[in-house]
């Protein structure tokens, strides 16, 4: 497993996790996603916690995505049992979401795929001015998990998700903000301070009313669900594309930096 690719950093009621893979633009590989699970798991039992800020080390990525490329590697034997159902990505993005205190996501760099993923299952977005943020998935052949299209949905609206999804731009740091991508936009230089006056305003607030109205906002937001059939159908879709002969041109053309020729099959 990598080592220390998971920075903490825990002062008095908030608590930093920095995405520590500067050589990969911060990506999400297996390893670092069992670490965020795992270490918001472990901090969701520590009620003094009110306030975790996620980021990623450096200047210029908060997270480029999934590290296609990784290699899964040992976990625990809890943590592989739950392998079974859900993987390390819906593990680590579910412990975001379901973390019992406000998460924000500091946006310190770009935000692309998985790694905006994860930004949007945060429950605030502070970006720097010069940040873009965009889901590439269909330039890569691929079909976005139904879970995470809904996420989207939850938070831009329908609309805005069908543009993002069907198009896979990158959105520079004010339209994404337009779009509702992020909430709030800093100079650089304002950026950190910003994001942890409003991390320890939270965290400063009652802590029954703060983790109460997160709970309650996370079952309105849940309510709408997709029926078994339903997810069934949308699973095979998610499956056929990934098997399909356009995902491995995406593939063959990213290498050979040239641009990809989809023939739908």
């Amino acid at each position: 497993m990598e080592s220390n690719i998971l920075l903490v950093e825990r002062k008095e009621h908030d608590c930093t996790l920095i995405l520590n893979r500067p050589e990969k633009r911060n990506s999400l590989s297996p390893d670092l996603l069992i670490e965020i699970h795992q270490t918001l798991q472990a901090l969701s039992k520590d009620d003094a916690v009110r306030a975790i800020v996620i980021r990623g080390v450096g200047d210029k990525a908060f997270s480029s995505g999934y590290d296609i490329n990784a290699i899964p590697t040992k976990a625990s034997p809890e943590t592989q049992e739950k392998f079974k159902t859900q993987n390390p990505l819906t593990l680590a993005l579910n412990s975001v979401v379901n973390y019992p205190y406000p998460v924000i996501a500091m946006l310190n760099g770009s935000a692309f795929g998985a790694g905006c993923e994860l930004a949007i299952c945060c429950d605030i977005r502070i970006g720097a001015e010069d940040i873009r943020m965009g889901m590439p998935p269909a330039k890569l052949g691929v079909v976005y998990d139904p879970n995470g299209l809904q996420r989207f949905i939850n938070i831009i609206g329908l609309s805005k998700t069908k543009e993002v999804f069907f198009s896979g731009r990158y959105y520079d740091a004010l339209s994404a903000k337009e779009m509702g991508l992020v909430d709030h936009l800093l100079p650089r230089s304002e950026l950190e301070s910003f994001t942890y006056n409003l991390a320890e305003e939270i965290a400063g607030n009652a802590p029954l009313a703060v983790k109460g109205t997160k709970r309650i906002i996370n079952m309105l937001v849940g309510s709408a669900r997709m029926r078994d059939e339903d997810m069934k159908e949308a699973q095979s879709i998610v499956e056929q594309a990934f098997n399909s002969d356009d995902l491995k041109e995406a593939q063959a053309s990213f290498l050979e930096k040239r641009k990809p020729v989809f023939r739908g099959r």
